[in-house]
């Protein structure tokens, strides 16, 4: 499957989006609690075309993370693609040709002046799009550690990406193993 620059950046903007999301089991705060960590948020991102970030917006960003949580949840690819038209089509997608800030052709799907809500609906939806056209949504995954549920998707060739972060998550159970292993072999 190939992935363009601007579809990279898009699945890297709803991932993060995704995981500002508090959870329930592990008490973690919203990453997306105020205006100012929306700002931090569009800045990471390199958001284009936005203005001036008000509370309507954090709302409204935070309502379009709850919908992309839900395509990350999916059991099935209908399921996701009726999320995903919801999205696209509640942010009146306009894709549009463009080569601004220095990287080459590529395609926005949202309408000039649309607000950051219908921009990451728009461009992110569409991201997510591709892989289910591509029969690929099962590459939409949660961490499998008991203890993390973060959003990631799998790029890996053979599908066989199970923890958000092997270095943290995925080193961390790794260890738990081994160590049980080594004390059942020893007791």
């Amino acid at each position: 499957m190939l992935i363009t620059h601007d579809t990279r950046c898009a699945l890297d903007a709803v991932v993060d989006l995704v995981n500002t999301a508090p959870e329930d089991e592990s008490g973690t705060a919203d990453g997306l609690a105020d205006v100012a960590s929306l700002a931090d948020f569009v800045r990471k991102h390199n958001i284009s075309d936005v203005g001036v970030l008000s509370e309507r917006d954090l709302a409204a960003v935070q309502d379009v993370r709850g919908l992309f949580a839900g395509i990350f949840a999916a059991d099935d690819p209908r399921t996701a693609a009726s999320l995903i038209n919801e999205l696209v089509a509640a942010a009146g997608t306009t894709p549009r040709l463009t080569d601004h800030d220095g990287y080459d052709w590529h395609v926005h799907y949202f309408a000039p002046g649309a607000s950051v809500a219908d921009h990451l609906a728009a461009d992110c939806g569409m991201a997510l799009a591709f892989f289910v056209v591509a029969g690929e949504q099962d590459r939409l995954r949660r961490c499998e550690a008991p203890d993390c549920r973060r959003a990631f998707v799998d790029l890996s060739r053979n599908r066989s990406r199970r923890y958000c972060d092997s270095r943290t998550c995925g080193n961390r159970l790794h260890v738990a193993a081994y160590r049980a292993r080594r004390k059942e072999a020893a007791g």
